[in-house]
């Protein structure tokens, strides 16, 4: 078992100590992914809320990342990596603080930020693939209906309403349901009422976004 600072002096110490530490390049010429696995489990040390540490830490992973320009939009998603490796996380966060030895804790983060990057590669891939179907079958089938925008919406989320598509191509709200109407006609989309609303799911991105290959430690 770990008891991390109890103190609110000792916590608030210890949060600017790691607060000068992320902002100030000058005191530690770490390469920035070292850097961040040391931040990471800094701040999982400290444990400076009641909840919500663990979600907090991962996003401060991507941030710190972007931060450094190793990241131009915050898509690393982290959080998968160490959730299906949890067991192996919490045994070398502890093991690091026990041994004061970080090696194996920076190549497990490294690893994750490696798996991670090669699989969101793969989505993107995956993603841009889809799209480019769509946008060739639509302006080929539904000429009519066709713009960037509309494609644009399709693939914004696995699925879209009425109100999101009326709002993206500046069309009323008939035509809107008219247009998703005949892209459910065409297999585009699949409409599906929830309650009393109609949602119309993009299969194909959700398929791609939720088929995904299991991460592991090296």
């Amino acid at each position: 078992m770990y008891t991390p600072p109890q103190s609110i002096k000792d916590i608030h110490l210890l949060m600017k100590n790691l607060e000068q530490y992320i902002n100030d390049d000058g005191i530690c010429e770490l390469d920035p992914l070292v850097k961040m696995a040391l931040i990471h489990h800094q701040f999982e040390s400290i444990h400076p809320f009641y909840d919500g540490n663990g979600r907090t830490g991962r996003i401060l992973c991507i941030l710190y990342l972007y931060a450094q320009k190793l990241l131009k939009i915050p898509v690393l998603y982290l959080s998968r990596f160490i959730i299906q490796n949890k067991s192996e996380y919490y045994k070398l966060l502890q093991e690091t603080r026990d041994t004061g030895n970080y090696e194996p804790w920076i190549l497990y983060m490294l690893s994750g930020v490696e798996q991670t990057s090669r699989q969101t590669i793969e989505i993107i891939k995956n993603i841009q693939a889809i799209m480019a179907d769509y946008k060739q079958r639509i302006r080929r089938d539904l000429p009519k209906i066709y713009s960037q925008e509309l494609l644009n919406n399709l693939f914004k989320h696995p699925y879209t309403k009425i109100e999101f598509l009326e709002k993206d191509i500046g069309k009323s709200r008939i035509t809107a349901t008219k247009y998703l109407d005949i892209l459910a006609q065409e297999g585009f989309v699949e409409k599906e009422k929830v309650g009393k609303y109609n949602y119309y799911m993009n299969k194909p991105l959700l398929k791609a976004l939720m088929n995904l290959p299991s991460l592991k430690t090296t």
